[in-house]
């Protein structure tokens, strides 16, 4: 641990140097974390944006753990019967796909009204605004992001004109620019974030949705408000572990962590790690899949899915010398995490996603917005719990974690992955936390996937390759279908974290698979 005062992960750079830049001016964590989210949602376009979602841990020290709910729900005026007439499932982009209102600008407006300094939101955006005006550069995660979404967004123009060149998928290393994001982000600063959702902005917006065919109009947006809600939470031997309520599936990462505290030896192999991981996360998503929904659907509070009972029986269905049969209906999504600590010791886990590359393909032209696809989660099945209701939040993969360990430290961690968020949260937490590796080792480790994430239809389990070579004759001993993926692999997440001690100690981690890094202040 460094006795330096402040920290930020994110899986760009210049996010987290955004995001250190505004803790070393006084910033608070929240105005490092507004910042970071311009940042990135310019620098990696691929994963997240203004027209996306978000969700948020803000821990201030001493303070009961906040969560904001920054997603949006679909069109008041979206009818499944209209759906249904299209296909047996919910489109995956154009203007149908773009059903559900983009929260992550509320989100930014309610932590910055909890947790601020003086520092005016043209402060908070500038680095933002100038990248998007001078142009990014390409990474290879955005090139291959491109090249996979090339068949299914070629055919908009606007997505052709603002994310491909010369109508060819991009390469790594190209240039970007996006000046009508910049105007917007400037727009924003100037006229206050509530412009988005009660100004000009939001009258162009929803004219431009309308044009493209969405069901979303200016009353969405007159109705959109983020929400503050209790986290989720769970103790275990290691300390009160918190995630995010509905509609999200933190349930599933807490409960893999509970249940793995139950069953963990000390003297487990690394083969037993994994395979009682696995093990817990195919238990914990049967439970995700029986129930989460949005907030006002549920047949009754998710806190009733940590109970000891719960716990106990999912432990009953485990056993150590075989695992359960799989295949399982899995979720995808692309994401970004971001955490900080601000001199204060206040922290931050946050979330911003537009659910799958690019969301849904639709930009609008005046303001350079990608818009989400996230009503992809719906369902088409009148009678499934997460089926499509106008003003309804659809399932998110999205959550963010926070931990108040044993020993007095407090903890941010998280990471990209649709699926494979929680069985990510889960592995670097228990690398760290029950087999000490050191927090770069927790996360840079060689990790493993249930089923399939990014649009992938595999649902075996999948190794980074030195992993796979040392564990995956056991593996299949044990009954897992098993197969590899390289080292290093963008499929498994990008994860990271920031842990801070009782004397004000600061450890922060980023993922190598990322484009990312992690910053100390002083």
């Amino acid at each position: 641990m460094s006795h330096n005062k402040s920290a930020f992960t994110a899986p760009h750079r210049e996010a987290a140097l955004a995001g250190q830049a505004i803790l070393d001016a006084g910033g608070t964590a929240c105005e490092a974390m507004v910042a970071a989210a311009a940042m990135i949602a310019v620098q990696y376009p691929h994963m997240n944006g203004l027209g996306g979602d978000g969700f948020w841990i803000i821990s201030k020290k001493g303070e009961k753990p906040v969560a904001i709910d920054a997603c949006g729900a679909a069109a008041l005026s979206a009818n499944i019967d209209d759906y249904r007439r299209l296909g047996d499932e919910m489109p995956d982009s154009g203007g149908k796909a773009a059903v559900t209102m983009a929260g992550t600008v509320g989100g930014w407006q309610k932590a910055l009204e909890y947790n601020h300094s003086d520092l005016p939101l043209s402060t908070l955006f500038q680095p933002a605004i100038n990248s998007a005006t001078n142009g990014i550069t390409v990474t290879e995660s955005m090139a291959f992001a491109s090249h996979k979404t090339y068949a299914r967004l070629q055919a908009y123009g606007p997505f052709n004109d603002l994310y491909l060149i010369n109508g060819l998928p991009l390469s790594a290393g190209e240039t970007i620019v996006n000046p009508a994001l910049a105007m917007t982000l400037n727009r924003l600063a100037q006229s206050g974030l509530d412009d988005f959702y009660h100004g000009e902005l939001a009258q162009e917006m929803a004219r431009e949705l309308q044009e493209a065919g969405s069901p979303l109009t200016l009353e969405d947006f007159h109705a959109y408000q983020a929400e503050w809600v209790d986290p989720l939470t769970v103790k275990t031997s290691r300390g009160q572990l918190y995630n995010f309520d509905a509609p999200t599936q933190g349930v599933a990462s807490l409960l893999i962590l509970a249940i793995y505290d139950r069953l963990v030896k000390p003297n487990d192999t690394e083969q037993d790690h994994l395979h009682l991981l696995v093990e817990a996360t195919k238990q914990a998503f049967i439970i995700r899949d029986q129930v989460v929904c949005d907030r006002q659907f549920l047949t009754k509070p998710l806190n009733e899915f940590l109970t000891d009972e719960v716990i106990d029986n999912a432990c009953r269905q485990i056993q150590r010398q075989k695992s359960l049969p799989w295949p399982h209906v899995a979720k995808v999504g692309d994401t970004i995490w971001m955490g900080a600590c601000d001199k204060e010791g206040t922290m931050v886990s946050f979330i911003q996603s537009v659910y799958w590359e690019f969301g849904s393909g639709v930009v609008l032209p005046t303001s350079g917005i990608v818009w989400n696809c996230r009503g992809k989660s719906f369902s088409l099945n009148p009678h499934h719990h997460n089926t499509l209701v106008g003003g309804k939040k659809p399932f998110h993969t999205l959550n963010p974690a926070y931990a108040e360990l044993a020993d007095g430290r407090r903890m941010v961690y998280g990471t990209m992955g649709g699926e494979g968020q929680p069985q990510t949260q889960a592995c670097l937490f228990s690398r760290y936390l029950y087999q000490d590796f050191d927090l770069q080792k927790a996360i840079a480790a060689p990790r493993w996937l249930l089923g399939r994430t990014w649009g992938d239809s595999t649902h075996s389990l999948r190794l980074e390759q030195s992993l796979y070579q040392q564990h995956a004759e056991l593996l299949s001993h044990l009954g897992h279908q098993v197969t590899f993926v390289p080292d290093n692999n963008e499929l498994m997440g990008h994860a990271g974290a920031v842990v801070l001690d009782l004397n004000g100690a600061i450890d922060a981690s980023s993922d190598p698979r990322s484009d990312g890094t992690f910053t100390l202040g002083e």
